[in-house]
Formats: C-alpha cells, structure tokens, sequence
C-alpha cells in the first residue's frame, strides 16, 4: 500500500471564483449604481413589500455595499480563510452546494423574522417618505425600522462556512482581532452567534447589521454538515 501526500491548494477553484464574481458584482455596483441603480436591483427586499422578487434570494449573496468598501473586503477574506480549507476537505462540487444553501438558509430566516416584525403603517411612511426624497422622515424613521432595510452581502453563507469549519475543526484555534489569546473555533463561532442574537434582539437604532440573515446562515451550515456527518460513512473529521 502506498500514500500520496497532496498539498492542499491555498487558493482552490470554487472559491477563487466565488472571490471574482463577487469582485466584479462590487465593481459593477460602482459603475452602474448612479444610472441605474444596480444595487436595489440584486438586494434582498422584505418579503411584503412591493419591491421583493424571488431572485433577490440568489443576487443580495454576490453583492456587497457600495459605499463600504471593507464589507466585501471582510467577508472575502473571511471566505478564503475558512472556505478554502473546507473546499480541500470536501472538495468543489460539495462546497460550492454547501455555500449556496447556506445563503439561502440566510435568506430565508432573515425573510421570516422581518415579516413576522413587519409594520405595514410604518412601512408605507417608510416607502413613500423614500419616493418622495423625504431624508428627514427617512432619518425619523430610519432607527425604528432598520430592520426592514433590503440586504446584501455574502455573510450569510460565510457564517454557514464558519459554523461548518467549527463543527469539522472545532478545537483549531483561532487569533481573533483585539483578543491577546487564542480561540478555538467552536467558541469563537458560538460567540459570534450570541453577538448576533443580542444584535437582532436588541434591535438597536444605527445598527444596518443583518443578524438572523447570519444566524440563519450559521443554524444552516451547522444543520447541513451535522447531516452529512450522520449520513456518511466517512466521518468528516
């Protein structure tokens, strides 16, 4: 019998391409926004207002906001830390489903809590304040209602991507920004999801955080993995 050391590749193909279009969606946000509103068109709006279309659920994943350059700038090289070296475990095809369902996992949970919050009076001043360029209602309003804001972004998916590399490495440690000790990635992740839940709970004014879309995402990831693991007769550790 005879064993093959392969190097795992530190940048494979799904997510050196999930990186690309992700990169090129942000810069035809830049170019296109101000004609055409490129953005409103691929965020993710609430489900009951007039604005949500179905493919919105696919889209808000791949773009990122304009006018914060380190949003995609965090969450690709959150991605390329975690995912690539899922994408070696597993492998592309598995990754690549593992990533999408994870987004739509996010989606679908961030959808959910925002109808069951949902305001119809307070969405309508909402909407018309905004056809009407309203900014002071859109301000007055802006604390109360944030929640109801359209999403974007990719972090969805990427808490599904941490919240499977915690479950398949849990004891790997992790340095974390301002925290002079190492953390294993169980904790780090389960502190993560506890920072989300305050987040969401709390609602609080000025926060444009999307925290069920990352808690969902990461209640999906960790459910998917959990069931691959079961499922397979080869453990995924």
């Amino acid at each position: 019998m005879s064993f093959e050391f392969t190097r795992p590749d530190p940048f494979p193909p799904v997510i050196k391409n999930l990186i690309i279009i992700n990169a090129l969606v942000y810069v035809a946000q830049l170019v296109l926004d101000n004609q055409y509103q490129f953005t409103q068109l691929l965020a993710l709006y609430p489900i009951d207002t007039p604005d949500f279309k179905p493919y919105q659920i696919a889209t808000h994943m791949f773009a990122h906001s304009p006018q914060m350059i380190f949003h995609i700038l965090f969450n690709m090289l959150t991605l390329w830390m975690f995912g690539r070296i899922l994408e070696n475990h597993w492998g592309g095809k598995r990754f690549l489903l593992f990533y999408l369902i994870s987004g739509v996992g996010a989606a679908a949970c961030h959808l959910l809590v925002q109808h069951l919050r949902f305001d119809a009076a307070m969405m309508n001043e909402l909407y018309q304040a905004y056809l009407d360029d309203d900014q002071a209602t859109l301000n007055a309003l802006a604390s109360q209602a944030g929640f109801l804001s359209p999403a974007v972004g990719a972090s969805g998916a990427i808490m599904g991507v941490m919240a499977a590399f915690a479950y398949t490495f849990p004891n790997t440690e992790l340095f974390i920004m301002f925290i002079p000790f190492p953390v294993k990635a169980k904790w780090a992740v389960i502190g993560l999801a506890c920072i989300d839940l305050f987040g969401g709970v709390a609602s609080v004014g000025g926060d444009n955080i999307a925290h069920f879309a990352h808690l969902g995402g990461a209640l999906t990831g960790f459910l998917l993995v959990l069931y691959w693991n079961k499922t397979n007769r080869q453990s995924l550790y």
